[in-house]
């Protein structure tokens, strides 16, 4: 298959914009890799898929803007994002920045995922 990572970042966001856990799900290899500053690093699709499912139970408000998608490799890109929400618990507003390198196997999947966060949250 081949395809564009840049296109498929914007489709992998449009899917967590949506908060659509089946569309994550096809996303992710079932090795795939997660690592951020934020949340730590985590192996494996359902691990990713668990961690997603209780950020967005804590930030269920939250809407990512990319303001950067770039294609690196015939297999990776980058994505320079903010986000905003609210923890659904404090009320407290949350605001991120940040960017993310993706890696695709040949397949389009998701096999790591690497955030950094340009500031603590």
């Amino acid at each position: 298959m081949k395809f564009d990572p840049a296109e498929r970042i914007e489709l992998f966001h449009e899917a967590v914009n949506g908060m659509d856990y089946e569309a994550m799900e096809r996303f992710f290899a079932p090795e795939a890799t997660y690592v951020s500053n934020g949340v730590g690093s985590l192996v494996g699709r359902e691990a990713v898929l668990a961690a997603i499912r209780n950020y967005f139970e804590t930030y269920p408000d939250q809407v990512g803007v990319n303001s950067l998608v770039e294609t690196l490799t015939p297999l990776s890109g980058r994505a320079v994002w903010s986000v905003r929400a609210t923890n659904a618990t404090t009320g407290k507003p949350l605001v991120r920045e940040g960017e993310e390198t993706i890696t695709f196997n040949e397949d389009g999947q998701v096999v790591s995922v690497a955030v950094t966060d340009y500031q603590a949250f």
